[in-house]
Parts: structure tokens; sequence; C-alpha cells
């Protein structure tokens, strides 16, 4: 089964690896992707937009594993599966430049917690993180990496989050705010609990009511327990457009 457009079946066809493409004449996917400003010396990042023609949505089905085929077949909605199968693709040619590879043949594995990976050059690791029709791309060498992105205008229930998921300190913090400074602190803090619940692949089972971050200035960890002890995390704010906010996770537990 391939991607729909307007509710109709493109044709199918075997993938084909980029140098394949390129034999065939078939040209690479236009893809929206620009390299950030380094958020820390080690960590590079992208900001990928996640919209795509139909020529180019079918040829980054082509670069997709069958399991991402597979998953992409699985999403209800064909918006979704389309941010789906530009955001794979994005990665996979990300990666592939990092490592010399043609996107098709980068080997993305599910590693513990289903965590992804990849099967090869295990020190190299990376992460991705979605919000609406964009994503951003995190990798470092030497330790593990999470990001998380959030568009600063989302509206959510500040207070019900901040009990839930948020110290006492940093809900005293919240108090002291108005509503709207006190939304956009919360989505902050969000992207770095997110960030780091990632990198471990803990997701929402990490402890987040335990950790206290501190984003006066550069977002800082400044209480956690186990693996999330201050002492093996850094935290970076990323330079996405004015309507986001993202931090990058960097644990140096290996």
């Amino acid at each position: 089964m391939r991607p729909r457009e307007s509710g109709r079946l493109i044709g199918k066809r075997k993938a084909l690896s980029l140098d394949e493409n390129r034999r065939a004449g078939n040209a690479p996917p236009s893809l929206q992707i620009r390299e950030l400003p380094p958020p820390v010396a080690g960590v590079a990042a992208w900001w990928c937009e996640l919209a795509a023609s139909a020529p180019d949505l079918e040829a980054c089905f082509d670069w997709l594993s069958e399991g991402e085929r597979a998953r992409a077949e699985r999403f209800g909605q064909p918006k979704l599966r389309d941010r789906y199968v530009v955001g794979r693709a994005s990665l996979r040619r990300v990666l592939g430049e990092k490592l010399g590879l043609p996107p098709a043949s980068v080997p993305i594995v599910r590693g513990p917690r289903g965590r992804p990976r990849l099967d090869i050059d295990s020190a190299l690791d990376f992460n991705v993180s979605h919000t609406a029709d964009v994503a951003v791309i995190a990798i470092v060498r030497d330790a593990r990496v999470g990001i998380d992105v959030e568009r600063l205008d989302r509206e959510v229930n500040v207070a019900g989050i901040a009990r839930k998921f948020l110290a006492p300190g940093e809900q005293a913090v919240l108090e002291r705010l108005d509503a709207d400074a006190a939304r956009r602190a919360l989505l902050a803090l969000w992207t770095c609990k997110e960030a780091m619940s990632k990198a471990t692949g803990d997701a929402l089972t990490a402890p987040f009511a335990s950790l206290h971050i501190d984003i006066a200035g550069a977002p800082t960890l400044i209480a956690g327990t186990g693996v999330y002890a201050p002492d093996r995390w850094a935290l970076h704010r990323t330079s996405v457009p004015s309507e986001y906010v993202a931090t990058v996770a960097v644990w140096r537990d290996l």
C-alpha cells in the first residue's frame, strides 16, 4: 500500500535506494531541512518542514524500511501519515549524510523500550521531536540525546499539568506569573522534561514531578534522583523560530 493523494492510491512500485533512483532518472525528494546553530558544542540539530508534494511524498516513501512503511499505513488520518513519512525520510537523509550512506540504507532499529537507535556506529545517538507540521532532529556522539519542541501558542491546562508533572518549586514559580507567562513557562519546562525522558527512553514513565528545573536563565536541572541526578545532565535551548520553544537534553551516563 502506498501513500494516498486526495484519497486515491498512488501507484505501487518496488522501493528504490537513492542510487537506484538516480540511475533511473528519478529525482530525490525535495525536503525542507536546515541545520540549526549547535545548541552546544558536540550537538548538531536540524529543523524540518513536514509538507511535501505528491511526487516528493512518493520518493520519501521509497526511503523507508518495511517496518516504517507498515507504521505509516496504520495512521488513520492521511495528514498524520504524510507528516510521518516526510519526517522519517528527513531523519534518514540527515543520518545518511553523517554516516556516508544512502537514506534508504540507514539501519534504524528499535532499541530498549522502543527507543530508535542505529544498528551500526553505536557511539552516534539521535532523537526526533514533532509538533504539527515541523520536526527537529538532534545528533550527538558518545552520549545520549533527547529533544522536544512545542508551539508557544499551544493552549494547555496549566494548573492540571503543573499538579501532575511539576516539582513543588516549579509550581511555586508558575504561581507568581500571570496566566500567559505561566503557560509559556510550563511549555518551556515541559520541553526540558520531555527531552530528558526521550534520552533515557522512559517517556511518560519518567519521574517528571521529582525533576526540578530552573528556567530563569539557561535551563538547569537542580534536583533529580537515580539516572536523573543533576550531574549527569545538561539542558540547552535550541535556536528555533520565535513561535516555538525547543530543548536538547544531553545524558552522559554511558
